[in-house]
């Protein structure tokens, strides 16, 4: 029986496109958007996680001084400069004194002036108590002359008047002495304290240290508290640095570090947490720590950035799960676990995490259980799922 070429031709047609169709069908079906979404999975085990803090500071110096006069004036000459190593007592600056000099010696002038007039009180004072006693001796002898009637009592009345006279000259000298002795105390304090003026003009340094800035030259006029020179002590040097809040907890003081200085990366020093601040920053939800340096390395520059990791106590051996599998439903943070037959949100109570990413689980997870690590894109409860050994994009 002959068949018809064109019939012929129409079911071979037909055969092709319900190939194509179904090889398209099949396509959308494995590669598509239909296709289940690719996932590695891995089980929950039981290990001890070595929790550390990561974060990014500055070098800092624990003791700095700023050195400026205590009253406005104009720099009479600056004798250091930045990078110079000085040494405690040292003149770093000098500021005018005006006529503070020539102050001093018109008080030293009025002081001996002073000393003069209590001098001559004190002579004043010596003369009166000789009248005082003459006085009293006569009295005493005009008193027996009296009693025998040998004078008046208009006589005795007399050298009884002059004793009282001679009591009162000596009250007299005496309040002129204290009051001349007093007068020289008030100039000796003025003088002492232009004495202090004039040493608050130069500018001492207060500590050995390293010149940072000269912020002021010789004929520059600054306010009081203005710094004309700053100084730092070398040996304080640390590092100022930012943790992350909600991984800060463990830190304290006496926890070792790793310091990598930007300049020296390849180079970690040893460290230690020095100081941990009471106050955090509540904009940048960061804690505020200062780590100090085991030995100084050479070079280090004031302002210089480095990267800090601060080693917390190892926890006990517990579930972990990769820090990549947790992931966030509405207000819970849970895993995706893959049970076979679909997805299943757990949600956990997690604890200390590491830096080579493991999540210590407290409470919603058994040990062996599936979790879903990675996956190509967001998961549901409703989404199928298809178990490999990597996916694009997975970190090695």
């Amino acid at each position: 029986m002959k068949i018809d070429p064109v019939l012929s031709r129409r079911i071979g047609l037909g055969l092709l496109g319900a190939l194509l169709l179904g090889a398209l069908v099949f396509v959308v079906l494995r590669s598509g958007p239909l296709a289940p979404t690719r996932v590695t999975v891995h089980k929950a085990e039981s290990a001890a996680v070595s929790p550390a803090l990561f974060g990014i500071g500055t070098v800092e110096a624990r003791r700095a001084y700023l050195i400026g006069p205590t009253t406005a004036g104009r720099v009479l000459r600056v004798l250091v400069d930045v990078g110079d190593t000085v040494k405690a007592g040292q003149l770093l600056a000098e500021m005018d004194p005006v006529d503070i000099d020539e102050r001093v010696a018109a008080l030293d002038a009025s002081i001996a002036r002073a000393g003069s007039a209590a001098a001559a009180v004190e002579a004043q004072r010596k003369d009166a108590s000789a009248k005082k006693e003459l006085a009293a001796i006569n009295a005493r002898r005009y008193v027996d002359l009296a009693e025998k009637n040998f004078i008046s009592a208009g006589a005795l009345e007399s050298r009884l008047q002059e004793q009282t006279s001679a009591d009162a000259g000596v009250s007299g000298a005496d309040a002129n002495l204290a009051a001349a002795r007093h007068d020289m105390k008030r100039l000796a304090a003025e003088r002492a304290g232009l004495r202090q003026q004039r040493d608050n003009v130069r500018l001492l340094a207060p500590a050995d240290g390293v010149v940072t800035s000269r912020d002021s030259e010789p004929g520059s006029t600054v306010v009081a508290g203005q710094a004309v020179v700053k100084l730092i002590e070398p040996a304080t040097l640390w590092v100022k640095v930012r943790f992350d809040q909600g991984r800060s907890a463990g830190l304290a003081t006496g926890l070792r570090a790793d310091i990598s200085l930007r300049s020296a990366s390849a180079q970690p020093l040893a460290g230690k947490v020095a100081r941990i601040e009471a106050v955090s920053d509540s904009v940048t939800e960061e804690r505020v720590a200062q780590i100090s340096f085991d030995t100084l390395p050479l070079g280090i520059s004031l302002g210089e950035l480095a990267e800090v990791t601060v080693s917390l106590p190892t926890t006990a051996p517990g579930l972990v799960v990769p820090n990549a599998s947790i992931k966030r439903q509405g207000n819970k943070i849970g895993v995706w676990l893959a049970d076979g037959s679909g997805l299943l949100f757990a949600p956990l109570r997690l604890g200390q995490t590491g830096l080579d990413g493991s999540v210590q689980v407290l409470e919603g997870l058994q040990a062996g259980d599936p979790v879903v690590v990675y996956s190509e894109k967001e998961l549901n409860v409703d989404s199928r799922i298809k178990v490999v050994d990597a996916v694009a994009g997975q970190k090695p």
